[in-house]
């Protein structure tokens, strides 16, 4: 057995835009991504969250499935446009799921850990350059004010960004996700501008002598060469610098890394866009680092990539139905990186989970794959505890079978199957192990490397 720390917590995450619906209830505007997802070709489907898992008249059944898995805290995040729908006016009406959903929360005794920004801007500020406007961080400060204002007594644990990566080079550099452009200068600016509204934020929750805890959640995944070329060693450092160093430093160092300060000024010009005061705003001291893991990238030299000058290499065997590579070592890996290289301030696994080609037969939804995906990812995590890492909590996700973006609702994550004709909610086997997991406080541990018998044994488990 392995026994995790009876402070632990164990948790499940979901975002406002994939679960939420009432797109029009109680005053909400438009989101980037209500616009982006009725764009064609956009969106499988060009499926959208107006809908999602219905959870805004749902909520009271989905927080008695939490409580009845056990969790002790529910990762959850606020619609930006239920609050502020248009410029210049704030919704109060727009407050009011968040209050009966805490209220259900809080009778059940779960714990509420709130995500002030998860993707879903309004589309108003995008009118007027989104991320790439200076002006948004302010507006992103005023949104949190009011949260703070609201519930800074009814919450204690705040993550002010998901995801930063995503939000700026997705969605301004590569065009997958809202709002869709395709320019590297503009996710630089992003990107700036996203941290540099994290690091106001939390200065502005200190003034406010709120008690409870904030910090950041990063999507962080690390990077090993396809060879062992020099060339592939080179390009492995440029994909680390791109997709973890460029958030990691500027929060922990208060710098952003020098190799990729030199690349992007050598491709885009000097980068005026960082002011004077800004990296020591972005690196006010956090309380918490919050990490999304859910692969690693095989990276290989790439001289048709003429920013990066490298590539990801995709894996044909051992993935999940996104096509990621599962590598539970690799999150050991990180976490241990990240404790050497970063900081000794708590950790929490805010996301981990996998997509599988679930079905359902005769009422069940026997998703073995993902037990085994979580049963060594929780292993994973205990071996770095083991090691004295300061690890104090594991959010699953998802809770819920939900809207994955551009994905639309072809990918399932959850540990609860939707349908999404009846929106009926069914808890996988997964649900059930990790309801035993939650019970008892541990894993059980492999006996042999033997992949057959290690399946059976997690089967076994989830009985």
């Amino acid at each position: 057995m392995k026994t995790f720390p009876e402070s632990f917590t164990w948790g499940a995450a979901t975002a406002s835009y994939q679960i939420e619906g009432g797109a029009h209830a109680e005053g909400r505007g438009e989101s980037i991504w209500d616009r982006f997802a009725r764009q064609p070709g956009k969106v499988y489907k060009q499926q959208n969250g107006e809908i999602a898992c219905d959870h805004f008249h749902r909520y009271k059944e989905d927080v008695q499935l939490m409580a009845d898995l056990g969790i002790q805290s529910y990762r959850f995040s606020f619609a930006w446009p239920r609050l502020f729908p248009q410029e210049g006016r704030f919704n109060p009406e727009g407050l009011e799921f968040y209050k009966r959903l805490l209220d259900e929360l809080e009778a059940k005794g779960i714990t509420p850990s709130a995500t002030i920004y998860h993707w879903d801007l309004p589309t108003w500020l995008q009118d007027k350059g989104g991320w790439t406007n200076r002006e948004t961080v302010e507006h992103f400060v005023t949104f949190a004010k009011v949260l703070f204002e609201e519930f800074g007594s009814r919450i204690n644990s705040w993550i002010t960004h998901n995801e930063p990566w995503c939000a700026a080079f997705l969605g301004y550099g590569f065009g997958v996700h809202a709002p869709g452009h395709t320019d590297w200068n503009e996710a630089l600016i992003a990107s700036h501008h996203l941290l540099l509204s994290h690091g106001k934020v939390v200065e502005l929750y200190r003034s406010m002598g709120l008690k409870g805890e904030i910090g950041i959640t990063l999507n962080l995944s690390p990077a090993v060469p396809a060879t062992e070329s020099p060339e592939d060693a080179a390009a492995v450092e440029r994909s680390d610098g791109f997709a973890n160093r460029w958030f990691l430093d500027p929060l922990f160092k208060g710098s952003y890394p020098q190799d990729m300060l030199r690349l992007y000024e050598n491709r885009f010009g000097i980068l005026n866009f960082i002011k004077d005061g800004d990296l020591e705003t972005i690196s006010v001291q956090n309380d918490f680092l919050g990490i999304n893991y859910y692969s690693h990238n095989i990276v290989g030299a790439d001289d048709e990539n003429d920013v990066l000058g490298a590539r990801n290499i995709s894996e044909t065997v051992n993935v999940t139905d996104m096509g990621w590579g599962i590598h539970p070592d690799s999150l050991y890996h990180l976490l241990t990186r990240i404790k050497m290289e970063y900081t000794d301030i708590p950790l929490y696994i805010t996301e981990n989970g996998a997509a599988f080609p679930d079905q359902k037969v005769n009422g069940k939804v026997e998703d073995y794959e993902r037990i085994k995906y979580l049963h060594d990812h929780f292993a994973a995590a205990h071996r770095f505890i083991e090691d004295g890492g300061n690890l104090q909590g594991y959010y699953v996700w998802s809770f819920l079978d939900n809207y994955e973006w551009a994905f639309g609702f072809s990918k399932r994550f959850g540990i609860i199957y939707v349908d999404y004709e009846t929106l009926e909610r069914t808890p996988k086997e997964s649900y059930k192990w990790y309801q035993k997991v939650i019970k008892s406080n541990q894993i059980v541990t492999r006996r042999d490397g033997n992949r057959k018998n290690e399946l059976g044994e997690v089967f076994e488990e989830a009985q």
